[in-house]
């Protein structure tokens, strides 16, 4: 039994690090590597490519940020020139990222910069002036500071392309590929990703040589310490706009106060959904504070850094915060709205549970969610369990979606004597006597007219006389802007006689 075959019995240790990184990692409190960082780390040192696919929350960060500080201890940054190239999708990765060379990188001299959009162009070209070991950006704010002539990268020994997938849904890969030609062509690259999709999986083969591939989880799979749970919610009562949401907003209040949860962030769809949902729940006593993108970056990151702080309990946010943001004491992620790209659940989820602790998700669903549900469930290889009694609050098992039948529907057929055929009236359209009819049709065709006879109300009228007749042509024939319902294909010729002339039918 060798630790490579078992990475639990490593420790890190036994992967090659430097003294001085091994004290910064027993400084933040860990002992044993994750199964992704006791495979990549050793590989990363060799300078071999790596092509990772892990779940979120299993430490993917830390794989590479680790053994680069150890490469790039030895050696000098130049002016606009940095040595190392960190691609994220978001801010708020970009950000967590160089937290994470702060935290392990704490006894060594390196420099790093943020580039990041929201921040000050003149402060960040300031910094690379005076060179950086380690830069961390966004591909957008990248390309803009190489074509400022801010940026030069052809002295890049180690690049790194995190959250590929999300880079893919956000359409980043055509930056993604702008960025990688500017880097000379001897570096080792770096890509790890949550899933591997086809399209991720070609721009390793194109950017990647003679990768080695890790994967340490099926690809779309939850972490088992997550406790996931699924509320499906009725009709609601009220059915004016908005009554769906009103009742989504009751049920996540019920369920914070059944689950009492340390912290939680709650996911919302759309970014005015996020509004709504974060004032409801001050409204109703509950801390809560709000992260979407249309937020200035400098109050996206004092938001984030008070919830991770433990000073607000709630955070309601869009899928910003749905990559890659690292809360290790997560206890609860709740899904407002169950999100529409099924890779999506498996990100938000995986804010909880992270590195072996225990973790509690709960999706709130109505009846026009079940598509996505079923996308999700396929995705993650099994169903979501349904919350029942023993889980308050008790839900509310959803009817499937038919429309109501109306009133005149529901009432026997002998009932709808309306809608029965006058007497008399196939006799003379060349149609046979009404006696030779059943009185009593079969069921089944009775089932399947019961809707067009609803829609003979003007023909009525009109045989009262106290409804318009018919709109005619000028050969005095009824026109029909559509077949007629209800007494077949025609209306029978003494309907369309004015009745103030007299005569009457044959």
């Amino acid at each position: 039994m060798t630790a490579t075959e078992h990475p639990g019995y490593m420790t890190f240790s036994d992967l090659g690090l430097s003294e001085d990184v091994l004290r910064a990692i027993a400084d933040a409190g860990y002992s044993e590597p994750t199964p992704i960082q006791a495979e990549a780390i050793p590989y990363v040192l060799m300078g071999r490519d790596i092509c990772g696919c892990a779940q979120t929350g299993t430490g993917k960060t830390a794989s590479f940020t680790l053994p680069m500080i150890d490469i790039l201890a030895a050696g000098r940054a130049k002016a606009r020139m940095p040595r190392s190239l960190i691609l994220e999708p978001t801010r708020e990765l970009a950000a967590q990222v160089a937290e994470a060379f702060d935290t392990y990188g704490k006894h060594h001299k390196l420099s790093k910069a943020l580039l990041i959009g929201g921040e000050n162009l003149s402060d960040q070209a300031k910094v690379l002036n005076r060179g950086v070991d380690v830069l961390i950006a966004t591909p957008g704010r990248l390309i803009d500071m190489f074509e400022r002539g801010h940026l030069l990268l052809n002295d890049v020994k180690v690049f790194v392309i995190d959250e590929s997938d999300r880079m893919l849904d956000m359409g980043f890969i055509p930056d993604v590929e702008r960025i990688a030609a500017m880097l000379p062509p001897l570096r080792t690259t770096l890509l790890f990703s949550a899933t591997m999709p086809p399209a991720i999986r070609k721009l390793a083969e194109r950017f990647l040589m003679n990768p080695k591939e890790i994967t340490v989880a099926r690809p779309s799979t939850t972490a088992a310490t997550i406790t996931q749970g699924l509320l499906m919610l009725g009709r609601p009562k009220d059915r004016k706009p908005g009554a769906d949401q009103k009742m989504k907003r009751e049920a996540l209040r019920k369920l914070i106060k059944a689950e009492q949860p340390r912290n939680a962030l709650i996911f919302c769809n759309r970014k005015r959904d996020v509004d709504i949902v974060h004032r409801s729940l001050c409204r109703h006593g509950l801390d809560a504070a709000r992260l979407h993108g249309d937020m200035a970056q400098s109050v996206r990151m004092e938001t984030l850094a008070s919830f991770k702080n433990g000073e607000v309990k709630y955070m309601v946010c869009s899928d910003v915060a749905a990559r890659g943001l690292d809360i290790p004491e997560m206890s609860h992620v709740f899904n407002f709205d169950v999100p529409t790209h099924a890779e999506d659940y498996v990100h938000r989820i995986g804010r909880t549970g992270r590195a072996g602790r225990e973790g509690r998700a709960f999706t709130i669903a109505t009846s026009e969610d079940r598509k996505y549900l079923r996308a999700i469930e396929h995705t993650i290889g099994k169903p979501i369990p349904l919350m029942d009694g023993d889980t308050p609050p008790k839900p509310v098992v959803d009817e499937p979606a038919v429309d109501e039948p109306a009133a005149d529907e529901k009432k026997a057929p002998s009932e709808n004597k309306e809608a029965r055929p006058a007497k008399g009236s196939d006799e003379n359209n060349g149609g046979s006597s009404d006696t030779q009819r059943p009185k009593r049709e079969p069921r089944q065709r009775r089932q399947r007219e019961e809707k067009p006879r609803q829609s003979n109300e003007p023909a009525k009228e009109a045989a009262k006389g106290t409804g318009r007749p018919p709109k005619r042509d000028d050969n005095d024939t009824p026109k029909n802007d559509g077949p007629v319902k209800g007494l077949g294909d025609h209306v029978p010729a003494f309907l369309m006689r004015d009745p103030g002339t007299g005569t009457g039918s044959a």
